[in-house]
């Protein structure tokens, strides 16, 4: 899971990071509406946690901006605003949930994995490839009836590439569904390792992860 974080409190928004990093989610920082919108015009996120009160404006017109874009990405407003008008007014403008300051991050968590689990079961419950049978909601799978024990980074390379069935998905790409930002110095080569993992987790079925040199990888049925 991947998360855009729109926060100018930076040692708040680095608690969220760290805590929510525990748990294998990948957070982005944006201190701005401008940096958020700079973010999203090059990733694609399962969540968004927005604040109102931000330095070049109100959170409440990204939240405007993607909604008129029919982008549906689950918003969950967190503010220090206490008014019941405020809260409402972010309700009705189409954020999915609110939290105020100050809160317990496990409250935090919970709430945003259960906005991308409801956004999840919206569009599929399950997807089956073969001998391989797929759960979004939880990131799980099995492979001729048997449970596949997945790492967090093998359960994300795994979901982006079932989610993009048929397509090839260069390294970077799905190096974007792994790591943040903040993971310089992580290489782009290390998707090689991950690949190599869910290749010998599927020898012996009928499914497999092609390559195409230049291109990419892509996820599908053996010939």
């Amino acid at each position: 899971m991947r998360i855009l974080m729109v926060e100018d409190a930076r040692d708040l928004a680095e608690g969220v990071i760290a805590h929510l990093a525990r748990s294998g989610v990948v957070c982005d920082l944006a201190p701005t509406i401008n940096d958020a919108r700079d973010c999203r015009a090059v990733q694609r996120y399962d969540a968004i946690i927005l604040d109102i009160n931000l330095p070049d404006g109100s959170g409440l017109t990204l939240l405007r901006e993607m909604r008129a874009q029919a982008d549906r990405t689950p918003i969950l407003m967190l503010t220090a605003l206490a008014s019941i008008d405020d809260r409402v007014e972010a309700l009705d403008q189409g954020a999915d949930d609110y939290l105020r300051k100050p809160f317990d991050q496990r409250e935090l968590e919970a709430r945003l994995r259960a906005l991308v689990r409801r956004e999840t079961d919206r569009r599929e419950e399950q997807v089956t490839l073969g001998a391989l049978t797929y759960l979004p909601k939880d990131r799980s799978a099995t492979l001729n009836d048997r449970q596949l024990d997945l790492t967090r980074r093998e359960a994300a390379l795994l979901d982006a590439l079932i989610r993009h069935q048929g397509q090839y998905l260069s390294k970077t790409r799905l190096y974007d569904s792994l790591y943040g930002f903040e993971d310089a110095d992580v290489g782009v080569n290390a998707i090689e390792l991950y690949i190599a993992r869910l290749r010998k987790k599927f020898a012996g079925s009928d499914v497999g992860i092609a390559t195409q040199r230049g291109v990419g990888y892509r996820i599908g049925l053996n010939d």
